[in-house]
């Protein structure tokens, strides 16, 4: 087991792989949502269900995922998951030929079960797979892999679909209903070249990583760093797994905040829309900067729980500047949330596991299950912002969130220093 946590470059690597399909398969969902509206004749509120399909499958699928794991092991059921999001991304291809979007549903939710799979299978596999006190390294390694992805997902998918987008609207206006068919039709067969790619890619990856050799990382027998005494029965006993669960539910809602509110915030600045569209990428650029920094930083210079804090209080002041500041001020303060939410699920995953042994494929459900704030709290600031009659007040629904989070890694340090007592 020694000898298997100090040879994991290479698992890394294959990792990383995983990590940025992660980015691409989830960043596509933001040019699905405006194809889709098209392609589908949507309402606005319809288009959003792509991210309730999509995030929705985290919530359910995470429990199950961690028993497939206790049957398959880590490795085995990161194939599976792969192949659960092949089968999803075929679906597709019924999907465009009927141009139904309760299809295009069923494969997004398919995917996002995938994802689950892989996402509660990777997650703790990085972070027990090396010393605890560099785990939020790690992680930030997967989270500049998953990022990237993210952003060559917009560009490549959103080329691909949107591409002459405002002169198809304007042209469908003018057809009669068989004509308009016909180009709808059209429109929705450009996703299926693409997709069809995506899963063969993703069988390909099933079978690399069923062949390949990994070492597996059997819990129950980790050293001391990660195994806990046997007083414990179940997994609702461990306090740092409970709050961290809650701590990822918050984080992952700002930071989807952080960039899908972006364009609107600077509308409401002043800023057109033609200027504010491109102001979610400063929030990713931000966030591969923090996952850089990250890298050096943690745990030569400052510890995961340390840097946790930092970010926390860095936040807090960034959402406060930009709830009250005008024109670039606000803009550059709100991007930098990108930078200072990026230490955010490196550093909370390695405090939440810390210690669950037997208990860490649950727990990491748990945690993915926790993604469900992505889904909850955007909506959430819209109906405070309709109330508060000021998008940019509004924000300081965040300020909360990340209280809570400043908590959190406090109470990490203060457990930590009980214990070395």
């Amino acid at each position: 087991m020694q000898q298997a946590k100090k040879n994991y470059t290479t698992p890394l690597l294959l990792i990383g792989i995983l990590f940025f399909i992660f980015g691409f398969i989830t960043w596509s969902n933001s040019q699905l949502i405006p194809y889709l509206k098209i392609a589908c004749e949507l309402t606005n509120t319809e288009s959003y269900l792509v991210a309730t399909a999509f995030f929705a499958a985290y919530f359910v699928m995470a429990i199950p995922s961690s028993y497939v794991l206790q049957k398959t092991g880590f490795k085995n059921g990161m194939s599976v998951g792969l192949l659960v999001m092949a089968a999803g991304a075929l679906l597709f291809i019924p999907a465009a030929n009927t141009r139904s979007y309760p299809v295009f549903l069923t494969a997004l939710f398919i995917i996002g079960t995938g994802l689950a799979l892989l996402q509660t299978a990777s997650n703790p596999y990085v972070t027990v797979l090396g010393p605890i006190e560099s785990a939020a390294k790690r992680i930030s390694i997967m989270g500049i892999c998953n990022k990237v992805a993210g952003i060559l997902a917009v560009y490549v998918l959103g080329s691909i679909t949107l591409s002459n987008v405002d002169a198809l609207k304007a042209r469908l206006l003018t057809l009669s209903a068989e004509e308009r068919a016909t180009e709808l039709n059209a429109l929705a067969s450009k996703v299926v070249i693409p997709y069809l790619i995506i899963a063969i890619a993703l069988t390909a990856l099933a079978v690399l990583f069923y062949f390949i050799h990994l070492p597996e990382i059997e819990t129950e027998e980790t050293d001391d760093a990660t195994t806990t005494d046997a007083t414990k029965t179940s997994v609702f006993q461990f306090p740092n797994l409970m709050l961290g669960v809650l701590a990822i539910f918050l984080y992952v809602g700002v930071e989807v905040i952080s960039y899908d509110t972006f364009s609107s915030f600077g509308e409401a600045l002043g800023f057109s829309l033609q200027t504010s569209k491109n102001f979610a990428s400063y929030t990713g650029y931000g966030l591969l900067a923090g996952y850089l920094l990250s890298i050096v930083a943690i745990p030569r210079y400052i510890s995961q729980q340390k840097a946790l804090i930092l970010a926390s209080i860095l936040s807090i002041l960034m959402v406060l500047i930009s709830m009250f500041a005008k024109g670039n001020v606000a803009v550059t303060s709100f991007a930098l949330l990108g930078f200072t939410n990026s230490v955010m699920w490196p550093a909370i995953w390695p405090l939440a596991l810390h210690g669950l042994g037997k208990f860490i494929k649950t727990g990491s459900a748990l945690l993915i299950m926790a993604i469900l704030g992505g889904a909850v709290l955007p909506p959430l600031y819209g109906k405070v912002a309709e109330w508060m009659g000021n998008p940019q007040l509004a924000y300081s629904m965040m300020v909360p969130c990340y209280l809570f989070i400043l908590y959190y890694g406090l109470r990490a340090g203060m457990s930590a220093t009980a214990k070395k007592r």
